[in-house]
């Protein structure tokens, strides 16, 4: 498929240096790899994700999944008005389906999704072929390419790895804030040897290492790369935020003039900052903080 004018993106996105006592003090340096700037509709790692993807349905109807607060489900619906393509936003809960739409759901429509609301205990088992058939028929998608949650399979594996690739050579340290682990699985790969990725779990659970594996081992074969994760500041969960949380995006917002993204940047900004205090990484460390997202709306 070729990529019309729409999906132009931005690069490599830029890589900003901010000045941070909290990291000076320490002896380090922070990066910001804004990948928020990559296109104004497909942001920062949806971009990654989605597009390789897009280029593997060729040109059928698409249709993913995601809960109501979905950045996914929004890019997904954002790429199919802006190439014509049709789109299905599959929705945990069907308790929603009777409810004014969100904000978050409400602008997936307005950019021509299909909406198809399930119950949580079947979108629990949505891999499962069968499940997945059964709820295919029942939102008339049996024919669309299916996208999966968070867009994380080996395609978008795949176009992470460019991230990865951008910032040899920039930072010791690459940090990112994980859902699916598409993004960190790619990533980790692209790196260069003697660079290491940090990954920061915005779900409770402990599941998301195996899931990263699992995905580097069907796109590379073999885990790849030096990757860990830190479980420790998810605050509570996908969607969960707290006032501390809130304030210290406030902070950083104020400090530096960049809008902080409260589900996913925040949480890793947070993490560094915590880890730096410490002690975690070496007096004369660069470390590069992937922003791969904006606030919504």
């Amino acid at each position: 498929m070729t990529r019309r004018a729409p999906l132009t993106p931005r690069l490599p996105s830029p890589l900003q240096e901010v000045r941070d006592d909290r990291f000076e003090r320490h002896g380090l340096r922070l990066l910001l790899k804004r990948d928020d700037l990559i296109h104004p509709d497909l942001v920062g790692n949806k971009w990654r994700k989605l597009v390789p993807n897009i280029e593997a349905a060729q040109g059928r109807a698409l249709v993913t999944f995601g809960g109501a607060y979905s950045n996914h489900l929004r890019a997904t619906a954002a790429a199919g008005r802006l190439l014509g393509l049709p789109t299905t936003g599959v929705v945990r809960g069907d308790e929603l389906a009777d409810r004014p739409l969100n904000p978050s759901l409400a602008r997936c429509a307005a950019d021509g999704m299909r909406l198809h609301f399930v119950e949580r205990s079947t979108y629990r088992l949505k891999n499962e072929p069968e499940t997945l058939g059964a709820v295919l028929r029942a939102a008339g998608a049996e024919e669309a390419y299916v996208v999966p949650e968070g867009g994380s399979n080996s395609a978008a594996v795949h176009g992470c790895r460019a991230l990865g690739a951008e910032l040899r050579g920039h930072a010791e340290v690459v940090a990112v804030a994980c859902g699916t682990g598409g993004t960190l699985a790619g990533l980790a790969a692209g790196l260069a040897p003697g660079q290491r990725a940090i990954g920061v779990p915005v779900l409770r659970g402990g599941f998301l290492g195996d899931d990263v594996q699992a995905l580097q081992e069907r796109a590379f074969g073999a885990r790849t790369g030096s990757w860990s994760l830190d479980e420790r500041f998810h605050f509570g969960g996908y969607g969960r935020t707290t006032p501390e949380l809130h304030a210290f995006a406030e902070d950083f917002e104020d400090r530096h003039g960049l809008p902080v993204e409260r589900l996913y940047v925040a949480k890793l900004l947070y993490g560094l900052v915590t880890l730096a205090e410490e002690g975690a990484f070496a007096r004369g460390t660069t470390i590069a903080a992937v922003i791969t997202g904006r606030p919504f709306p």
